[in-house]
C-alpha cells in the first residue's frame, strides 16, 4: 500500500519472486536446503512472516529485495526493513542478509541497519554459496562478495564475480517454482498486470515472469538495472559501468517455458530489458514457441530503436501479445542526452504502427522531468502519448534511483534526493522526483499526474479500448482512472 496507494488492492499485479527462485534454485543444485516464504503472495502481516520464519529456524535468512519491475527494489525495502527489524528483535539470532539491486547500489547503507547483519554485493550468486558453506557467523572475511559487520563497523570484502554467460546454464539452473506458496493450483496467488490480461480482471492468474537475459548493453542516465552487475565495491560506481549483459541458452530458456505449461500457467512476462535486441538468442526462443503451441499470452518489453518489423509475425504466433516500448520522451533532443545519444532517430509513429500491424498491442512507456524537460518538453510528451494512442500507457516522474548515473550526478551537484525509500516510489504518497534545470520538483509530479488521467479519461481511448476488449474492460479503466493519487509533494494528507 505505501507504493501504490489505492492502486495497490485490484490493479498492482502480484509477480513471483524472481530472483529469489533463481537464488533457491542456484542453491539447491549445490547442495544447500532452501524454502521461500513470499509474505506478499500470502498477504501476511510481518508478524505473522517472522512467526514463520521462526518454525524454519533457518541458519541463514536471505532477504531478496527486487521488485515486479527492476526499478523498484529501492521501493520494495520500505516492507523488507520493517519486516528485518521484527525478525531481529524476536529471533536475534538468526543471522539477517540482503541481497537486491538497492542492496547493490548502496551496500554500506545497508549494512549499517541494524536489523542487517550481512549483504550480497551484485547478484549475489557466488557470494551466497561461497557463505553458506560457513556457519554465516564467524570467520566471514574471506567470503569475497559479501559485507559484514565486525567490531570496527561495517565492513566489504573483496568483491566476487557475476555469473559468466558460459555459466548461466549451470550456475542459474532454472526456478524453483515448488517452493512458491500456492491456494489451489501452482502460481495461482500471483496476478498479471491488468492490461497483460486484455483488463479482465478474471483472467490474470496463474502468472508467471521469467528472464531469457540478464543486464543491457546501454547506459541510460536514468537507469540501475546494470548495478546488479557491479564487481567494483569503488563508491563512485553506478551501472553505466556495469552494463553487461548475459544470455542463457535458448534451449534452456524453452525447458522453462515448458515447465510452466505443465504447470498450468499461460499467462507469463518475459522480463528481459532488452528481449528484442540479439535475434542469436530470441529468434530460436520464438521458433521453439511456435513449435511447441504452449498456448501462451506473453509480454517483453523493447526499445523503440530495436524493433525490427520483418520479425514482428514471428513474436505475434510465438504467443507475444503485448510490447513495452520505451520511448520515454517526446523531444528528441530530451531523450538523446538521458540515453547518451544512443537513440537512433526514428520515426516513432511508424515503429508503433507496424507493432500493432502485426496484431501486437502498445504499452507505451514515458518519463517526465528529465533534467532538460521543460514544460514545453513535457507537453511534447504528452502530446505524443495522446496521438500514439497505444493500448496502454504508463508515465513515470524522473526519479534519480540508486544505483542509476543521474543519481551519481544528483549526488556529485547536491541536488535534494528522497530521505526515505518511499520517496523513490513513483506513486507513493511521498513520491519525490527530481526537480528539472526549469521545474521543481512539484511541478513534475503534478504534470505527470494530470498526464496520467487525461489519458486514461481520453475519450478516443476509452473508445479503442472498447473496440479491442469489450465494454467491461472499458468500465474497469474508467474505474482505474477514478482513483487519485495523494502526494504529500502536492500538500495531499
Amino acid at each position: 500500500m505505501a507504493a501504490y496507494q489505492g492502486l495497490a488492492r485490484d490493479f498492482a499485479a502480484i509477480e513471483p519472486p524472481t530472483w529469489s527462485l533463481l537464488l533457491a534454485a542456484s542453491c539447491r543444485a549445490q547442495g544447500f536446503g532452501v524454502e521461500i516464504l513470499d509474505a506478499t503472495a500470502e498477504r501476511l502481516t510481518h508478524a505473522q512472516t517472522v512467526a514463520r520464519i521462526g518454525d524454519l529456524k533457518p541458519r541463514l535468512a536471505c532477504f531478496v529485495v527486487y521488485g515486479q519491475n527492476p526499478n523498484s527494489g529501492t521501493t520494495n525495502m520500505i516492507g523488507n526493513t520493517e519486516c528485518a527489524a521484527v525478525l531481529k528483535a524476536v529471533h536475534p539470532d538468526i543471522p539477517i542478509c540482503f541481497v537486491g539491486s538497492h542492496t547493490s547500489a548502496l551496500p554500506m547503507e545497508v549494512l549499517s541497519l541494524p536489523c542487517v547483519d550481512l549483504v550480497l554485493l551484485n547478484e549475489g550468486v557466488y557470494a551466497l554459496h561461497s557463505l553458506l558453506r560457513t556457519n554465516c557467523r564467524t570467520a566471514l572475511g574471506a567470503v569475497r562478495g559479501i559485507g559484514h559487520k565486525s567490531d570496527g563497523g561495517p565492513i566489504l570484502n573483496e568483491p566476487e564475480r557475476i555469473v559468466p554467460h558460459d555459466r548461466m546454464d549451470v550456475d542459474l539452473p532454472g526456478y524453483a517454482w515448488d517452493l512458491l506458496p500456492r491456494d489451489r493450483a501452482p502460481l495461482d496467488l500471483y496476478r498479471a498486470h491488468f492490461w497483460h490480461a486484455g483488463f479482465d480482471h478474471e483472467a490474470r492468474t496463474p502468472f508467471a515472469a521469467i528472464y531469457t537475459s540478464l543486464g543491457c548493453r546501454f547506459k541510460c542516465d536514468f537507469c540501475m538495472i546494470n548495478i546488479l552487475n557491479r564487481v567494483d565495491n569503488s563508491p563512485t560506481v553506478d551501472a553505466a559501468r556495469s552494463n553487461v549483459m548475459r544470455f542463457w541458452s535458448p534451449q534452456h530458456s524453452l525447458r522453462e517455458f515448458e515447465k510452466l505449461a505443465a504447470l498450468g500457467v499461460k499467462t507469463v512476462r518475459i522480463s528481459d530489458e532488452m528481449f528484442f535486441l540479439d535475434k542469436r538468442y530470441y529468434q530460436p526462443i520464438l521458433d521453439g514457441l511456435i513449435e511447441r503451441d504452449l498456448g501462451f499470452k506473453m509480454w517483453c518489453y523493447s526499445r523503440i530503436d530495436t524493433v525490427r518489423d520483418e520479425l514482428l509475425p514471428r513474436f505475434h504466433d510465438a504467443g507475444i501479445g503485448w510490447f513495452c516500448l520505451g520511448i520515454e520522451a517526446g523531444n528528441q533532443t530530451v531523450r538523446q542526452e538521458v540515453s547518451k545519444g544512443t537513440f537512433r532517430d526514428i520515426n516513432i509513429r511508424d515503429v508503433v504502427g507496424s507493432v500493432r500491424n502485426a496484431g501486437i498491442n502498445v504499452i507505451s512507456n514515458f518519463i517526465v522531468g528529465f533534467p532538460d524537460d521543460t514544460l514545453e518538453t513535457m507537453k511534447q510528451t504528452e502530446a505524443l502519448s495522446l496521438e500514439l494512442c497505444t493500448e496502454m500507457m504508463n508515465v513515470y516522474p524522473c526519479q534519480a534511483l540508486p544505483g542509476s548515473p543521474l543519481h551519481s550526478t544528483a549526488q556529485s551537484n547536491g541536488w535534494k534526493l528522497p530521505d526515505s525509500y518511499a520517496g523513490y516510489a513513483f506513486l507513493s504518497h511521498e513520491s519525490q522526483p527530481l526537480p528539472t534545470h526549469h521545474l521543481s520538483a512539484a511541478e513534475v509530479l503534478r504534470f505527470r499526474d494530470d498526464m496520467w488521467h487525461r489519458y486514461f479519461s481520453h475519450e478516443p481511448y476509452l473508445q479503442l479500448l472498447e473496440r479491442k476488449f469489450g465494454a467491461t474492460q472499458r468500465k474497469n479503466v474508467e474505474d482505474m482512472a477514478k482513483i487519485r493519487l495523494k502526494r504529500k509533494l502536492l500538500g495531499d494528507a
